[in-house]
């Protein structure tokens, strides 16, 4: 094989920067985790297009989705705090929701990915 694994030519006091419970990997493996999901990635892109819309506008928007699976998905992104919800309090219920703060600051990352696969596609 004749490989080696760049992460041990760290020097040694750096290792920890990267590998640690603290780490670089560890950090990029909890943002993979928020966004990890079948359904995830196009919830986020489609209240990227829309500042905010309706759990049933996002089902419409998304054929195949079953409404436990929007809504498992939904409650996971908030709990990530990467989207928003508001409940207007209002018979029939009305809830939106919208990409957070946190939720705007991955965009770019997510699209750079895509542009990275387009270049390396």
């Amino acid at each position: 094989m004749g490989v080696t694994s760049t992460h041990l030519k760290v020097p040694a006091g750096e290792r920890e920067a990267c590998l640690g419970p603290e780490g670089s990997v560890a950090h990029v493996t909890r943002v993979v985790r928020m966004i990890q999901g079948r359904w995830k990635l196009p919830i986020l892109f489609r209240l990227y297009a829309d500042p905010s819309l309706r759990t049933s506008q996002l089902r419409r928007d998304m054929a195949g989705i079953s409404q436990k699976m929007l809504t498992q998905h939904l409650r996971e992104l908030e709990a990530d705090r990467l989207i928003e919800r508001t409940d207007f309090g209002e018979k029939p219920l009305r809830v939106e929701y919208r990409l957070s703060d946190r939720g705007k600051q991955l965009l770019p990352v997510l699209i750079a990915a895509r542009s990275f696969s387009l270049d390396h596609g």
